[in-house]
């Protein structure tokens, strides 16, 4: 029987290539998010290419979450979520809108929708969630903190969800990308030999998945090594260092 993959955040460039490489592999696939016409592209794209089943759903993650549940006409074997809004640290500073809008998108709504899927698999007994976190949440930095601070609030909710889901055949997977080159990131001066192509980040999120050994990974393993780094900065130095 087919298999079928549910991708929160369908029309991202992270959200595509995971997208494409669970198609390539036979798997049926639904995108949900907010921005239709671009996940029709890619739904009609995966179609054409690998001949699989695929649908599409509206999903505002800030507004109606586990209404949403209530369109999917099965519960899938496993779904990835990518939701997420780097948005502007500056402005975040003083507009307590934008703020509110980056917490939320990367830490409320999706902890919200994991949550109540998680539930549903644990009775089902058995299912795969993965969460698209961020090393940014590793330790918070003075250039995004706020959006850091998310995403660290969102590992630790994947972290106690991994615990309470492992009980009842559900395995929950973290993912932190590092930097990845993408729409979201365009313009940004990025170091090539630490810098990851969507692709890649697809793959990689495939192959752990097939597992419940993996619990925690970061796309290029040298991020592990960097975030480490930093983590065991002295507060009194790291407090004087502004990236």
């Amino acid at each position: 029987m087919s298999r079928t993959v549910l991708v929160l955040g369908g029309a991202s460039d992270i959200g595509f290539a995971i997208a494409r490489v669970y198609a390539a592999n036979g798997w049926s696939v639904v995108l949900a998010g907010r921005n239709e016409k671009d996940m029709a592209r890619n739904r009609d794209d995966l179609v054409t290419r690998f001949g699989i089943s695929a649908r599409t759903l509206l999903l505002d993650v800030l507004a109606t979450p586990l209404s949403f549940l209530e369109g999917l006409s099965e519960l899938p074997d496993t779904v990835v979520c990518v939701v997420g809004l780097l948005g502007d640290q500056k402005l975040a500073q003083t507009d307590p809108g934008h703020a509110t809008a980056i917490l939320r998108t990367n830490f409320e709504g999706p902890a919200l929708i994991l949550g109540e899927i998680a539930n549903r698999m644990m009775e089902r007994g058995y299912g795969t969630i993965v969460g698209v976190s961020s090393v940014a949440g590793d330790r918070g930095r003075a250039s995004n903190y706020v959006y850091g601070s998310a995403k660290a609030g969102f590992s630790a909710f994947l972290s106690g969800l991994r615990a309470r889901a492992s009980h009842c055949g559900v395995h929950v997977l973290t993912v932190k990308p590092g930097f990845v080159r993408t729409t979201m990131t365009a313009g940004m001066k990025l170091p090539a030999a630490i810098t990851a192509e969507p692709d890649e980040v697809g793959r990689r999120v495939y192959r752990a998945a097939q597992t419940t050994k993996r619990n925690v990974i970061y796309v290029r393993p040298v991020w592990r090594v960097i975030m480490l780094v930093i983590a065991h900065i002295p507060e009194r130095i790291f407090k004087r260092l502004r990236f």
